[in-house]
C-alpha cells in the first residue's frame, strides 16, 4: 500500500498539477480552479486506497492502473471547468474536446495492458469504469450549459448513478453483469455524441439529434440489463 501511495503521489498528482496549471494560464483562470482540481485529486487517491486490495499481482498501483492514473490526469482537469464560465466560449470549448479525445483514446489501453501483463484485477476495472463515468457526467453537464440541448442532457452522464442508486434500494440490480460488446458500444458513442455537441462548429439541430439519439440507445441498454438483473438475480 505505502507503493501505492507513492504512485498517487509522484505520478498521478504531478499530471494534474500540470494540466491543470496549463489550463489555468491559457484561460486566464481564478486560482480557485486550480484548488478545486487539487481536491479532487485528494477525493479520487483516498478513494483509491480506500477501495483497492492490500495487494497487487506487481508493485505499487501496477503498470495498468498507472495507466489509468496517467488518463485521470487529463479527466480530473475538465471536471472543475463547470464552475469557470469564463472558459465556455469557442477556444475553451476545444481545449475541453482535444483533452477529453486524448483521454478517451486511451480508454481501453489500460486494460489491454492488464490483459499483457497479466494484472488484470476487479479494482482496476472498477477504477477505469468510474474514470469515464465521471468524464461523461461533466461532458454532459458542459454541453448543457453551452445551452445548445435542454439540461436532459444530463441524464446521458447520469445515468449510470441513477442505476447505482437503484441498486442500493433494489439489491437485485449490484448483480454482476456479463461482458457485453453493447454495453462498450454505447459508452463509445455517448462520449463521441457529447463532444459533437459540444463543438463549436455543430448546430443545435446536429447536437440534439446527435445527444438525443445516444440518450435513447443509453436508455435501452440500461433497460436491457436491468431486465437481465432481475431475471438471474435470486429472490
Amino acid at each position: 500500500m505505502r507503493l501505492a501511495i507513492l504512485d498517487l503521489l509522484r505520478l498521478g498528482l504531478p499530471l494534474v498539477l500540470m494540466f491543470t496549471a496549463v489550463t489555468k494560464w491559457r484561460f486566464d483562470l481564478p486560482v480557485a480552479y486550480l484548488l478545486h482540481a487539487i481536491v479532487l485529486y485528494v477525493i479520487m487517491a483516498g478513494l483509491i486506497l480506500w477501495h483497492a486490495p492490500t495487494e497487487f499481482p506487481k508493485p505499487g498501483l501496477g503498470i495498468a492502473n498507472r495507466t489509468t492514473l496517467i488518463r485521470a490526469s487529463l479527466v480530473l482537469p475538465v471536471v472543475p471547468l463547470l464552475f469557470q464560465p469564463g472558459i465556455l466560449n469557442d477556444a475553451g470549448y476545444w481545449w475541453i474536446i482535444v483533452m477529453s479525445i486524448i483521454a478517451m483514446a486511451c480508454d481501453g489501453l489500460d486494460g489491454w495492458i492488464a490483459r499483457r501483463s497479466g494484472t488484470s484485477t476487479v479494482f482496476g476495472g472498477r477504477f477505469d469504469m468510474e474514470l469515464d463515468a465521471l468524464l461523461i457526467l461533466a461532458l454532459s453537464a458542459l454541453v448543457a450549459l453551452s445551452g445548445k440541448v435542454g439540461t436532459w442532457v444530463l441524464f446521458i452522464g447520469a445515468m449510470r448513478y441513477l442505476f447505482v442508486l437503484a441498486g442500493w434500494i433494489w439489491p437485485r440490480l449490484q448483480g454482476t453483469l456479463p461482458h457485453s460488446q453493447r454495453r462498450k458500444t454505447v459508452c463509445v458513442l455517448q462520449g463521441v455524441a457529447l463532444l459533437v455537441g459540444l463543438a463549436p462548429l455543430t448546430s443545435t439541430l446536429i447536437a440534439a439529434t446527435a445527444t438525443g439519439g445516444t440518450l435513447a440507445m443509453l436508455f435501452v441498454s440500461f433497460a436491457i440489463d436491468t431486465k437481465w438483473l432481475i431475471a438471474e438475480s435470486p429472490r
